[in-house]
Parts: structure tokens; sequence; C-alpha cells
């Protein structure tokens, strides 16, 4: 292989609301918020994201979410699809497996971010990551909370710890 090759390197981004959190946050949260953003990175021809389950990956677009509602290039990266799939296994045995999933502190965004910085050098964009203090800071997200730590999202994919 030429050591000059590169892979392209892209992060999906949903909005789980699907539009209601522009709607409804200003009147819930007293702030206004743009989106409820579950994340995903591509690269190497899959997209590969962190849910209750542990690590998924499915073709990119391939959950039941449909396609993303934007996606955002984070260059590209040398990193290599074995090299990097071992990366993820080493993941999901550590501080990826399914039981390290918490909707506010450890979620799909924290894993995107951490992949992309492996990939990249890049992190994902900061609205997506400040969102959760953005929720908490609110009276509204501080008595939700235990209701919404109860919350997994799983928008489906294949887990990767089947596919060594």
């Amino acid at each position: 292989m030429d050591q000059t090759d590169s892979y392209p390197v892209k992060l999906y981004i949903y909005d789980m609301s699907r539009g209601m959190a522009r709607q409804l946050s200003p009147l819930m949260l007293g702030r206004q918020l743009d989106g409820i953003w579950h994340t995903a990175i591509v690269v190497h021809g899959k997209e590969f994201f962190f849910v209750g389950e542990g690590i998924n990956n499915c073709p990119p677009g391939g959950t039941p979410l449909g396609n993303p509602d934007s996606i955002v290039d984070l260059g590209s990266t040398e990193v290599p699809a074995d090299i990097f799939m071992e990366y993820l296994f080493s993941l999901a045995e550590s501080s990826y497996s399914s039981d390290k999933y918490n909707l506010f502190e450890h979620n799909c965004n924290t894993f995107s971010n951490e992949v992309a910085q492996f990939l990249t050098g890049q992190k994902i964009p900061s609205y997506i990551t400040d969102l959760p203090s953005e929720v908490l800071s609110t009276p509204f997200g501080q008595a939700l909370r235990p209701l919404l730590d109860s919350i997994v999202i799983n928008p489906g994919g294949n887990n990767i710890t089947g596919q060594r």
C-alpha cells in the first residue's frame, strides 16, 4: 500500500427530534435549541456510531433515521480500515462498551468526537458536544434529568463486536 493513501472522513448529523426541539425548546427550556443531535463517523464506506448496545455500524445513511440532516467534512485520514477496526474493537472493550453509555455524559457525540480526533485531529462542532450542558443548565433540564438518564438511543445498525 502506498503510504500516501488517504480516506475521506465525514460526520453525519441527525436531529433526533425531527425539528421539534427547534419549535418547543424556547417554551420548555427558555432557550433555543436547533436539534437533539445524534452523530456518526463515516469512513471506509461505513457509518460508525455509539449507542446503548455499544459501537454499531451500517452502510452510510442506513439507520432508520434515514439520510442525515447535515454532513460535515472532517478532512481525511491515512488510517487504513484494518487498523481503524482494531482501534474500534479496543474502544468497544473499554470506554465504549454498552454499559458505559450515558445520554448526557458518554453518548454518540462523545464517541464521534473521540474518533474524529483519532482519524483527523479535528473535533466535531461544539454546538453538538455542548448540547447536554445547555439542556442541564435549565430548570426543566434538571427536572427531566432522572427520566432522560434512563433513555438509551439506538437507531439500529450492527454491533461491531460480532464482526471480528
